[in-house]
């Protein structure tokens, strides 16, 4: 199965291209363009130095969040407008799941978590495999919720393995409340690899779906949504 996977949730712009679990190409951009400047010519090199046809393809994937609001709209438009385009599948990919996805430690609690902003993280808790072994729900929860709820299902002595974009803004914070008992992925290790969604994909291909059905994953209504809600109870008070 030939696999083209595409991430844009979060501050990296990633695309992979697997082939029966192997991994063919992987990129990411950390720059000051956005993902909707990168995506297309990152596909197009991808896919060209993988030394296939778009036709070739399989399956679709896009990471579908949680995420950034825009950054999901992208990745999950774009692999929408493949698929219709060209008469493909396509499937979602979980972006707590896919980090998780880049840690094999068997000793470690997998603790992705992303800057949700207004104060929150979206995160999860997971052991280590292929895919990931879940052990909580993707939820958006301020920082010591989440923690909380980590702590509960961690074993007395084991330690909790912290990666993805939030931990640039709250390491201080986790390293306040939990000290010796939290580790952190090295900067290499620590975002989202596109080649983990691309094989999250396989992993997941039975719940393949048409460019119909591929849809963002959102954990809250968009700011602007919850501003107005805001305004219109206030209104009403």
């Amino acid at each position: 199965m030939k696999i083209l996977a595409l991430d844009t949730s979060g501050p990296v712009c990633g695309v992979a291209v697997t082939a029966e679990g192997r991994v063919l190409y992987e990129g990411a951009a950390v720059n000051k363009l956005t993902h909707s400047v990168n995506l297309m010519p990152m596909v197009q090199e991808a896919l060209t130095r993988a030394g296939l046809a778009v036709g070739e393809l399989d399956l679709l994937a896009a990471v579908v969040g949680p995420g950034s609001f825009t950054g999901v709209r992208i990745g999950v438009s774009t692999v929408k407008g493949l698929a219709h385009g060209l008469g493909k599948p396509c499937v979602g990919v979980d972006a707590l799941e896919a980090l998780a996805a880049g840690v094999s430690d068997p000793n470690a609690l997998i603790c992705p978590i992303q800057d949700a902003r207004a104060g929150q993280v979206y995160g999860a808790v997971f052991k280590a495999g292929m895919p990931p072994l879940r052990q909580t729900p993707d939820e958006a929860l301020k920082l010591d919720e989440f923690l909380t709820r980590a702590l509960i299902v961690a074993e007395p002595t084991q330690s909790l393995y912290f990666l993805g974009d939030g931990v640039e803004k709250y390491r201080a914070s986790i390293v306040e409340r939990l000290g010796a008992g939290a580790t952190f992925a090295p900067a290499h290790l620590a975002y989202l690899r596109p080649a983990a969604v691309a094989l999250l994909a396989q992993a997941h291909a039975g719940e393949q779906t048409d460019y119909l059905g591929l849809m963002p994953k959102y954990l809250r209504a968009p700011q602007a949504e919850r501003a107005r809600a805001a305004k219109l109870k206030a209104e009403k008070a």
